[in-house]
């Protein structure tokens, strides 16, 4: 077991600084080995040496969708309104891992978001308006996979959009998420983050498995030579959208297995539904979950 990997000793920072910027790339048949050297878990600097067990995974894994079970029984009798954001790097597991919060819900009553790139008709409307179209009723959770935070990474990075939107944003997303909150919405922000070499090892194992190429995007290939603009761009999304009302937890997510659980943990554990058992939610893992607070002190 390692410790938590913080600032300059993030694998993404420092580990990375010698290997040649043209091995940073999906032009290979294959993953260079250099790189295949820095991905989880045989890679410096991660806080485990190996994955989880399978076995301990798929025990933890049920019992807590078990207790996902337990809480949309609680927001269906409540009337409450769930929204989980995923966001992260691209190739960190949000889809993945949105399949494992959901797999034994009632689809009825929670359901996944993700938009595609903006009609012609939502370009020219109120930049938050086609998320409002999505918010849930009483009784339901709403999974988004990416969501507004669209502008201030991907649109930011790739220039979609000007340095004045992006800004803005930053002016209004708290305020947004306020107001959400205020009108009892229960917000959680999950951001999933993985090493340089664990994002272009996933990127390969893309471009390679003929049942993964629909997930491998011109977007995924542009932004193998932007780490370091998302880097800056991640940083600024904590300092300017982790509050009080609205706060990111932020988990490592190399070890896709792990991540799954303590993003189940993160929800489940600060909500008091019916029948919580806390024994089985058991406790946040603070060698690979940390606040978005904290991640943009190290960064």
């Amino acid at each position: 077991m390692r410790p938590h990997p913080r600032g300059e000793d993030r694998p993404d920072a420092a580990m990375t600084q010698n290997i040649p910027d043209h091995l940073w790339s999906l032009d290979f048949d294959a993953l260079p080995e250099d790189i295949a050297r820095l991905t989880f878990p045989h890679g410096p600097g991660y806080a485990y040496d190996a994955p989880i067990p399978k076995r301990a995974y798929r025990e933890q894994l049920r019992r807590l969708q078990l207790e996902l079970v337990k809480l949309q029984k609680w927001v269906r009798a409540h009337n409450q309104r769930l929204v989980i954001i995923f966001e992260g790097r691209d190739a960190a597991g949000k889809g993945g891992t949105i399949r494992r919060f959901t797999r034994h819900l009632n689809p009825r009553h929670a359901r996944t978001v993700a938009l595609p790139k903006p009609t012609e008709r939502e370009r020219g409307e109120w930049y938050f308006q086609r998320y409002v179209r999505h918010l849930p009723t009483a009784g339901e959770i709403v999974f988004f996979d990416r969501s507004w935070y669209n502008r201030a990474g991907v649109e930011r990075v790739m220039g979609f959009c000007t340095p004045e939107q992006w800004q803005a944003f930053f002016e209004e997303a708290p305020r947004f998420e306020a107001m959400l909150v205020r009108d009892g919405i229960r917000l959680f922000k999950i951001w999933l983050t993985v090493s340089r070499a664990e994002q272009l090892k996933r990127f390969y194992e893309r471009k390679t498995n003929p049942l993964k190429s629909w997930k491998l995007s011109p977007i995924d290939h542009a932004a193998v030579g932007k780490w370091q603009a998302y880097t800056e761009a991640i940083a600024d999304i904590f300092r300017h959208t982790h509050t009080d009302l609205a706060p990111w937890t932020v988990i490592d997510a190399n070890d896709q297995r792990r991540a799954r659980l303590e993003a189940m943990r993160a929800v489940l554990a600060a909500i008091d539904y019916d029948g919580k058992d806390t024994g089985a939610i058991g406790q946040p893992d603070p060698r690979i979950v940390q606040s978005g607070a904290d991640w943009a002190e190290t960064s």
